[in-house]
């Protein structure tokens, strides 16, 4: 479906409902699907989504902070299967809203591997080599076009949706602690693509584990 007409793959995209459970359960469903971005003027691009992070506030010490952040904690406690911008460093970083409104709770949208409408990525984000394109998550949000426009919105608009992959086995999918946190460091809530190369280059917060959704 990826390089089907926008509205022939949009009739395929996944619903605000399938996000609505366990976060970390959807960060490692999303593993393998397909960012896509219809910008204004019509350009379609795409990007395999190589890693991802769970955030479930109701168990997660790392959910600290979004007490500190305006607008943070109701942004997050949404409905779910709606675009959420966190900033880290006034970069934006892409997650999206899930469990039923009132729980905080997101999948946090790392890296992707560029499948489609690479030149034009690369005008959104000048870069040297196509790897720097979208191996991290500020540096995805840029290269995909995404702007604070899209907050709030469904998951499901013609203009940014994502397109379920194919189901990926344990085998090719490495779970770890997620990357860059003090508490809540040991969660493995961390899934990535097996030997991707559009995996960040981020270090995890802990010890790394192979399988499993919840911590040990």
């Amino acid at each position: 479906m990826l390089f089907a007409p926008p509205e022939v793959a949009h009739a395929h995209a996944l619903r605000p409902d399938f996000f609505a459970g366990d976060p970390v359960a959807v960060a490692r469903a999303l593993l393998g699907g397909r960012l896509v971005r219809v910008l204004p003027d019509g350009t379609v691009l795409a990007a395999r989504i190589v890693e991802t992070e769970g955030y479930d506030c109701p168990r997660d010490p790392s959910c600290h902070v979004i007490a500190r952040l305006p607008g943070a904690a109701a942004a997050m406690g949404g409905e779910p299967g709606r675009v959420y911008f966190h900033f880290a460093y006034r970069q934006a970083l892409l997650n999206v809203t899930c469990r039923p409104v009132g729980v905080q709770a997101s999948i946090l949208i790392r890296a992707a591997e560029p499948l489609l409408g690479e030149e034009r990525m690369r005008e959104l984000r000048p870069v040297k080599r196509s790897i720097e394109l979208s191996n991290g998550p500020a540096k995805l949000v840029t290269a995909l076009g995404l702007t604070p426009a899209l907050a709030g919105q469904p998951i499901d608009t013609p203009a940014f949706y994502i397109v379920p992959g194919e189901a990926l086995p344990e085998s090719a999918v490495e779970t770890t602690a997620r990357v860059g946190l003090r508490r809540g460091a040991e969660l493995p809530w961390r899934f990535v693509i097996r030997g991707n190369p559009w995996v960040s280059t981020g270090k995890p917060s802990a010890g790394t584990y192979e399988t499993g959704l919840n911590p040990p």
